[in-house]
């Protein structure tokens, strides 16, 4: 029988794309409402089938914006020439349709029904059916694949496992193998962003106000509180971007990142998301009951942010400030020393105006889009004005709140030369005008805290910062 007589089939979750559509699709819905998930064990107490049905009626899904394995569309358009190409999938119909109204060539496509899960099984006897033992060919990417591979003529493996693939090999006749791509410890590294522990230094700063940077003790406690705000920071993001995913596909920067670009699996981020949280408790355990509760505040306030307050208008920002301040209450506890008021008052208005340059930034690319409104964000283009008003105003706040307190009974307390201090207000101020100005030219990065971080002129600032405070002690 000649190949222009066998179909090609091909699986969709993993294979075609490279994610999964139900568990997307659930996530959606999570995050529209976190009480779909009572929904989800009634659902699934009817049959996976029944559950996928009333995900997907409910779910929107941006099929043109899902992560496609381009390596294997290439293929299709080469190998399958000729052939009857065929879409099979354990998704629900109605999601395998658009997905084959978007990539096009598919004569035939099959999902799940309501009543029939096209999974494993399923898809084998549907297959055979319709076109005999050994009468397709099949590519797919999981174990599960393997009932349907052991009755094709041959097995096109993508993006699978190493033991998955010699396992294949050694049962089945292989026409072809897509190597696994991403999902490597790199791409872990990426998807924890390493790069933003460094918001977590702020559980450094109580010991530096409390003029303890060179006690042993004081510096191993903070030490360790740093590790748990990280491990936890990593398992908030994981979770962030798993809500996200359609948003950051939009998005030209955070399109890359791991599992909105499919090089993980949103199952993957499942299981690490709450070992990442475990691990953040158990290390934080370490220090005292009052510290745990601190992170735990933390986390849920991470939680409750990905899911409901960042579409908020306003309330997104005033619950970032919040838990940049939460991180140097946690600090505080830590060691253990008095959170000042100076501090945490300062702390809200200083990172209430970067929240608010953030949003600023994210509104100037909508508006450069044409767009009116920022997905998934409760601004729209029009409040620019209004959110630069704000956010200028909080920060000049900060500069009030810092001169009030050097000129207080406090800090004369604990500075030999307190007066000193005072040349902090001016470079405050430079550096919180100039944070500005470079958002409004529109030169901003994603995150005004990695800036600040990464800014030549804002480590200059933090190092005459450092001069003026050790001139006053």
């Amino acid at each position: 029988m000649q190949d222009q007589d066998i179909p090609l089939c091909v699986d969709l979750d993993g294979t075609l794309i490279r994610t999964d559509l139900l568990l997307e699709s659930a996530l959606a819905l999570l995050r529209r409402n976190p009480f779909y998930l009572v929904c989800f064990i009634v659902w699934l107490a009817r049959g996976r089938a029944h559950l996928k049905r009333e995900v997907a009626t409910r779910a929107r899904i941006d099929v043109a914006s899902l992560p496609y394995d381009e390596r294997v569309l290439a293929w299709l358009r080469e190998a399958g020439v000729g052939r009857r190409r065929v879409l099979c999938t354990a998704s629900d119909q109605s999601l395998a349709d658009a997905v084959a109204a978007e990539v096009a060539g598919f004569e035939t496509v099959l999902g799940s029904d309501g009543v029939r899960n096209l999974g494993g099984h399923g898809k084998r006897d549907a297959l055979c059916e319709l076109y005999g033992e050994r009468g397709f060919d099949y590519a797919g990417n999981a174990a599960v694949d393997l009932h349907v591979w052991r009755h094709a003529r041959r097995a096109i493996v993508v993006n699978a496992p190493a033991g998955l693939v010699r396992r294949v090999r050694s049962e089945c006749e292989v026409e072809r193998v897509f190597e696994r791509c991403g999902g490597g410890w790199r791409t872990w590294l990426r998807a924890l962003r390493p790069h933003q522990w460094l918001k977590n230094t702020l559980v450094f700063v109580p010991m530096l106000a409390a003029h303890l940077a060179f006690a042993p003790e004081a510096m191993l406690r903070a030490l360790i509180a740093f590790v748990a705000f990280s491990l936890c920071a990593s398992g908030a993001y994981v979770l962030n971007d798993l809500f996200d995913l359609e948003a950051d596909r939009r998005h030209p920067g955070k399109c890359l990142r791991p599992f909105a670009a499919g090089e993980l699996p949103p199952a993957a981020g499942l299981v690490a998301a709450p070992l990442l949280m475990l691990a953040a408790v158990a290390v934080a355990a370490l220090l005292s009951p009052q510290f745990v509760l601190v992170l735990l505040i933390y986390g849920v306030s991470t939680l409750a942010y990905s899911l409901i307050l960042k579409r908020v208008a306003m309330l997104d920002v005033v619950t970032l400030a919040a838990l940049y301040t939460v991180r140097i209450i946690g600090g505080a506890v830590a060691i253990p020393v008095e959170a000042s008021f100076w501090l945490l008052a300062f702390s809200m208005f200083l990172f209430l105006s970067l929240a608010m340059v953030k949003r600023y930034t994210e509104l100037r690319r909508v508006a450069a889009s044409d767009e009116s409104k920022a997905a998934g964000r409760g601004y729209k283009v029009d409040d620019l004005a209004l959110i630069q008003s704000l956010g200028t105003s909080s920060g000049y706040l900060s500069v009030l709140v810092l001169a009030f307190y050097i000129n207080s009974t406090k800090s004369a307390a604990l500075y030999r030369h307190h007066l000193v201090l005072w040349l902090l207000t001016p470079v405050l101020l430079y550096w919180i005008s100039r944070v500005w100005l470079i958002a409004r030219r529109g030169d901003m990065h994603d995150d005004p805290v990695v800036f600040a971080l990464t800014d030549r002129a804002s480590l200059a600032v933090l190092i005459v910062f450092a001069a003026v405070i050790t001139l006053a002690i």
